[in-house]
């Protein structure tokens, strides 16, 4: 009865090995995965960059109806070019920030990508993240350089249930 018992045992442990490892495997091929390709994929960046910038486009367009049409309501053009040269030069301006704002953020992507990999691997094979990412490649500054530019940033980019969100933090 006790060596019944014991073969019981140890085909259920045998089974759970097996289990363990096949779990391990895919965990490691998936961190792997993200770790040779982190962060955004050129169609997200794409994405984001078109949604980002089109609705900053759509408020000044707004803004350059609204002053048309006043124009046309009052008759007096006074003023509207200057007001159509200043909302140029704000826009422009503000495109070129959202447009390194939208770099950043995939600047800070790929390094938090980059960091959970080294995290998940380190914490499947027991290895320091610091030690497996020098025996990587992976440069020591990148792997606290996430958590430093998430704290300096103002900026923030997202999608949530109504679509691309973008804001500031301050």
């Amino acid at each position: 009865m006790i060596d019944q018992q014991l073969s019981q045992q140890n085909a259920m442990n045998q089974q759970i090995y097996g289990s363990s490892q096949a779990l391990g495997s895919q965990a490691a091929a998936g961190y792997q995965n993200l770790l040779a390709n982190p962060g955004y994929t050129q169609a997200q960046q794409s994405a984001i960059s078109n949604l980002s910038q089109s609705a900053l486009s759509s408020s000044f367009d707004a803004l350059a109806q609204n002053a048309a049409n006043r124009a046309a309501r009052t008759r007096n053009s006074a003023g509207y070019g200057d007001l159509i040269d200043s909302l140029a030069r704000t826009q422009g301006q503000d495109q070129a920030n959202l447009a390194q704002q939208n770099q950043l953020a995939f600047a800070n992507a790929a390094r938090s990508d980059t960091q959970s990999a080294l995290s998940g691997l380190s914490g499947l094979y027991g290895t320091d993240a610091g030690l497996l990412g020098r025996a990587l490649g992976v440069p020591a500054q990148l792997l606290d350089a996430s958590a430093r530019n998430a704290a300096n940033s103002g900026f923030s980019i997202g999608f949530g249930p109504g679509g691309l969100s973008l804001g500031f933090k301050g």
